[in-house]
């Protein structure tokens, strides 16, 4: 700027009232001061008040003695509203560094890519405060000001548009435009130049890809790769997964011959705490590759700015890290979390661009996980993205024995340890269930020690362990712990466990004869019954007696009133069911779940769930070892389609009990209650005609409250205390409803 030659002029300095000129470091002229001035519109003007500042000049419709300034440009020139300012043509370099100070919360959050967009096109000083709205009345060419908008608001939150910086150092010195090429940093802190085109943007800390794979890769992990070979149970997956990237590393072009694609992007699916990532992690180091992770809840939970630049900055130095010769592995650890399928957010296509671009990188691949893969937005199985799947599945019986077995090698055992009993007892398991049962062993035998001779660990530690620790894939409220019940616990009902026992137990117990003998095995059972006789008990105790975990569910539990919530409910408790097998899925009062198709009046959402679960049920993903059953007092009210063969095809009646059996109801119910002599259990239980199961507990239970209504210092239960609870208890069997059930029954068998 020269000051001698250049005109000037002097105007009063006013205040602009337009919200569309705030803060974007610009000043109205009246169009024949422009001409005065010899000025263009978006020339540069440097306004000389307390001290000299720089503003974009633009027309106009104020008087010509007038100049609008905005609130930042008119603090800058240490004006007040009113005040003379002297305006002069001022010439602009292109500023080749730009340097800012600003609050703590501003430099923790905005990347200096991020500043240096905000401020493209403005013209500054050193010294001057300048805001982060961009400059869009007369926008920089290359300037997406919605994108930048987003990008700050992602990063600050909504007082973004408050947030001043404020320049410290710029060059060349003197009044400097931001541009494209501008490189931008904090005082003291990191720089950032314009990204290439083609390259996703990565905070440039650093000035080389080899400096860039140094600073910006997440921590290697503490513990080294474990090798291919010892991934018990997983091994066969982790081969597949090598041979693929030597392929993609190694023989690029014998791809390309064959008319293949070099690139590479494989979805790993597994239960959750199955060892996806430690998969990855040896593979990647089997080929001598470098893995570079992503953790997507993290990133996910971050705003929609701050989770942008956290992606493309692991995208980065990625790439950084293939360009520069070494092989890398792009691992996005549960990427439903940041690629949901269900109302995916706006960041998801840019985040799929972004990988897109990525895995087109030589010496590049990408793997993803999950363990939901329904979850995940389809759009990242593209062909031209991830179009290879790759599943693990729960470790079987004898994985889990190899398992126990490597995770006990270094701690001291008690003589007598079966760890395949232990193994037996753990369906559902994946090793991080196994490593917690090893603490929680650790803690028992720790407690139980006493101080005298070497501490071991127990066959009894190890049961107690396993009782107390639920396993991943069943983490859900819907989770039906047995207790320990077995069958030889039910007194009576002969037939019905034997029929639950061969429908339930004997095909997840003998496939092989079912195998042998050509036919399938039941699907699913239906249990039905008056309310009260036991069916749940029953449940419980068959699956303590085939060691099954256990999903239970009431039918009016599933239904939503949103559309599709009941259908993405039911598909989801049968994956956690799959994820969990051997399991059973107990379906309580199903009549609610899957009435009779048509007969509803809710806008077609029970028809709807019925579909849904028979699609389930049978359809073209069979269920392995998942046994439904469902339970109900009203068989009647089921969808004739949910009871034909291949579904819940065998149907088994719970009829109430009879004198013996509640006799030894009364039995069971009363083991720790201490009852007088004048007490008879079997001529009690023959004189409760028409009590269910509950009630018999139930006349026990208030037979000992009564006992403690006419003393708390009661120690037994007497036969006044029983012949009072008996007139507080009354029989809840509806005799109608009980002989329909008979009918219904008797209609069954034939």
């Amino acid at each position: 700027m020269s000051p001698v030659s250049a005109p000037s002029i002097t105007l009063v300095a006013r205040l602009a009232a337009s919200a569309a000129d705030a803060r974007r470091g610009v000043v109205r002229l009246h169009p024949e001061v422009l001409d005065a001035l010899g000025l263009r519109s978006w020339d540069a003007v440097a306004l000389t008040g307390a001290r000299v500042t720089t503003a974009l000049a633009a027309p106009g419709g104020g008087p010509p003695g007038q100049a609008t300034l905005d609130d930042v440009t008119l603090s800058n020139a240490g004006l007040a509203d009113g005040a003379s300012v002297v305006i002069t043509p001022a010439h602009v370099e292109p500023a080749r560094l730009v340097r800012l100070t600003g609050s703590t919360i501003a430099r923790a959050s905005l990347t200096p890519e991020t500043v240096r967009l905000a401020l493209l096109g403005k013209v500054v000083n050193s010294g001057d405060a300048v805001s982060l709205l961009p400059q869009d009345v007369g926008p920089a060419p290359g300037l997406d000001a919605p994108a930048v908008r987003q990008r700050v608001n992602g990063a600050l939150g909504a007082a973004w548009t408050s947030e001043l910086l404020t320049v410290a150092t710029v060059e060349p010195a003197g009044a400097v435009a931001v541009r494209p090429s501008t490189v931008v940093g904090w005082e003291g802190g990191a720089i950032t130049g314009q990204a290439p085109v083609t390259t996703p943007v990565t905070p440039a800390r650093v000035a080389s890809p080899a400096r860039a794979a140094t600073a910006a890769a997440p921590p290697a992990p503490a513990e080294p790769a474990l090798p291919v070979e010892d991934l018990v149970g997983n091994t066969d997956a982790a081969r597949r997964l090598v041979e693929w990237l030597e392929l993609t590393f190694d023989r690029p072009e014998l791809l390309v011959r064959l008319g293949g694609s070099p690139r590479l992007g494989v979805l790993l699916v597994g239960p959750e705490g199955v060892g996806k990532l430690t998969l990855v992690r040896a593979a990647a180091a089997a080929v001598e590759a470098r893995c570079v992770e992503l953790a997507a809840p993290g990133v996910a939970a971050l705003e929609p700015g701050a989770a942008s630049e956290r992606v493309h900055e692991a995208i980065g130095v990625a790439r950084a890290q293939a360009r520069a010769g070494t092989r890398t592995v792009l691992v996005i650890t549960d990427v439903g979390a940041l690629l949901p399928a269900e109302t995916p957010p706006p960041l998801t296509t840019l985040v799929l661009d972004a990988l897109r671009d990525a895995v087109t990188t030589p010496g590049l691949a990408l793997v993803a996980t999950t363990s939901a893969p329904e979850a995940v937005d389809p759009r990242l199985r593209a062909p031209d993205l991830v179009d290879r799947e790759l599943g693990l599945a729960l470790p079987d019986v004898r994985t889990r024995t190899e398992l126990l077995r490597r995770l006990f090698a270094a701690v001291p055992l008690a003589e007598g340890i079966d760890l395949k009993a232990v193994a037996e007892r753990t369906p559902g398991f994946v090793v991080a269930d196994l490593a917690a049962v090893r603490r929680e062993a650790a803690v028992q035998a720790a407690l139980r020690h006493t101080g005298d001779g070497e501490p071991t660990i127990g066959q009894q530690d190890l049961l107690d362990a396993v009782g107390s620790v639920r396993p991943i894939s069943m983490s859900s409220s819907e989770t039906l712990r047995t207790g320990g019940i077995t069958l030889d616990q039910v007194g009576d009902m002969v037939e019905v466990k034997q029929a639950l026992t061969e429908a339930v137990l004997w095909p997840l117990q003998y496939p092989d004869s079912f195998a042998r003998l050509g036919v399938e095995a039941p699907r699913g059972v239906l249990v039905y019954g008056p309310p009260g006789c036991g069916k749940t008990f029953l449940l419980r105790a068959l699956a303590g007696t085939g060691q099954l975990n256990v999903l239970a569910v009431k039918g009016a539990e599933l239904l939503d009133k949103y559309v599709g919530e009941s259908e993405r409910a039911v598909r989801e408790l049968f994956r956690r069911a799959a994820d969990a097998a051997p399991a059973l899925v107990f379906l309580d009062e199903v009549d609610a779940l899957a009435p009779r198709r048509g007969q509803s009046s809710d806008s077609g959402v029970a028809d709807r769930v019925v579909a849904a679960l028979l699609t389930e049920l049978d359809g073209a993903e069979p269920r392995r070892n998942v046994i439904v059953v469902g339970a109900t007092n009203r068989p009647e009210l089921i969808d004739p389609a949910l009871l034909r063969p291949g579904r819940l095809e065998r149907l088994v009646y719970v009829p109430p009990p009879d004198g013996p059996a509640r006799a030894d109801i009364l039995r069971a119910a009363g083991r720790n209650t201490p009852l007088a002599d004048d007490v008879d259990l079997d001529l009690l239980g023959t004189e409760l005609e028409g009590y269910s199961a509950a009630d018999c507990a139930a006349v026990l239970r208030e037979a000992a409250l009564t006992a403690m209504r006419e003393s708390l210092d009661a120690t037994q239960v007497t036969g006044a205390h029983i012949a009072a609870a008996r007139k507080a208890v009354p029989a809840s069997l509806d005799p109608l409803q009980l002989a329909e059930l008979e009918a219904y029954a008797a209609r069954r068998r034939g």
